[in-house]
Formats: structure tokens, C-alpha cells, sequence
């Protein structure tokens, strides 16, 4: 979204809107309309100072983003700590015999 590159799934986080605030859905589980973003805080910003969640979540007014800064880790402008790895859930390998 920020940096409107494309990516696979498994390297992207989901967004959604919850009560005027973006809340990441890393096992994206979370109901409603979901925005995919690179999970760092540089990918943040463009999408902020573009303006582009409200669009792509299709809600009216400001999102607050605070919450989903602190998941990345970072600050409005800059990196702290560097992107956030998804976690892909592994299944237990079950023998057929």
C-alpha cells in the first residue's frame, strides 16, 4: 500500500479498521475489508503522508495509526528495529502408517 510494490502474501500484513484505528492482522483473522502492506515502518509512512488507508479500507474521516506504529515498531519517519516477520502457522505432520 505505501510503497505499492508487489509482494507475495506471506511477506505482507494485513490491515483492517477498527473503531477509528488501524490494527495490524498478522493471522488475518480479523472480519472486515483488510489493506496488505509491507510489515515496516518506511511502508507506513508513504501510506500515511499519501493518505491511502481511508481509500483502501473505504471508511470516511482519519484512521489513527498509532497502534499499528508501535506494532512495527517504528516511528513516523524512520526505521527502529526494522520490519516485523509474519508468522505463518505450521502443521503437525501426522504419519500415515
Amino acid at each position: 500500500m505505501g510503497c505499492r510494490k508487489r509482494a507475495p502474501a506471506g511477506e505482507l500484513l494485513r490491515v483492517v479498521a477498527r473503531d477509528g484505528r488501524l490494527v495490524a492482522d498478522p493471522r488475518r483473522r480479523l472480519p472486515g475489508r483488510g489493506a496488505w502492506m509491507h510489515p515496516g515502518p518506511e511502508c507506513l509512512a508513504k501510506a500515511e503522508r499519501r493518505r491511502a488507508f481511508p481509500r483502501a479500507l473505504r471508511v470516511q474521516g482519519t484512521l489513527d495509526a498509532a497502534g499499528l506504529r508501535d506494532h512495527l515498531g517504528g516511528t513516523p519517519g524512520g526505521m527502529d528495529r526494522g520490519p516485523t516477520p509474519v508468522r505463518t502457522e505450521s502443521r503437525k505432520q501426522v504419519d500415515p502408517s
